[in-house]
């Protein structure tokens, strides 16, 4: 894997996190004087035939740019790195872990953030199609729609410890 494929903290002009894109990507906004290198990758060099240039780790754009807030897309996927692979009923990490709507589909339940949430096998076949508290079960915390930034701490797996006072995880 080439290192110009590494990831890449985007900041808008007020540090605000944007995205997330390639160290190529990075590099090209950096030379185009589009962006501004905030924090280098572990002094890795970037070298051509005159010169070298350090690999960006985050990069703040020199201007302020107006984008439309970014949703998550509601995917099983999505859920299931949303609630952290733990089972919303007993917390439970081990087994395979399916979706499952707390008001379940029979009952006008939708398939939404606020309705999904990460169980286990057993839990699943324990709830059934009935509502959490018929079958006398409880959620250990209330299922919420994740915004751009929890997208950006949970979504992308390791995240670079420079990245952290930036996506307000110290």
């Amino acid at each position: 894997m080439s290192i110009l494929n590494n990831n890449v903290l985007v900041l808008n002009q007020n540090y605000e996190p944007m995205s997330i894109c390639s160290a190529r990507r990075a590099f090209l906004l950096m030379y185009l004087g589009k962006a501004e290198m905030i924090e280098t990758h572990n002094g890795v060099k970037i070298r051509s035939v005159l010169t070298s240039y350090s690999l960006p780790s985050i990069v703040r754009l020199d201007r302020y740019i107006r984008a439309p807030r970014k949703s998550v897309v509601l995917t099983r996927k999505n859920v299931l790195i949303r609630d952290g692979h733990t089972c919303c009923y007993c917390g439970s990490i081990k087994g395979p872990m399916t979706v499952d709507h707390i008001i379940p589909k029979n009952r006008k339940g939708a398939d939404s953030w606020e309705n999904l949430v990460c169980a286990c096998d057993k839990c699943n076949n324990k709830k059934g199609d009935r509502t959490p508290k018929a079958a006398g079960m409880k959620l250990l915390r209330k299922p919420i729609r994740p915004n751009h930034i929890t997208y950006i701490q949970r979504f992308i797996g390791n995240v670079d410890d420079r990245w952290k006072p930036y996506l307000f995880m110290e």
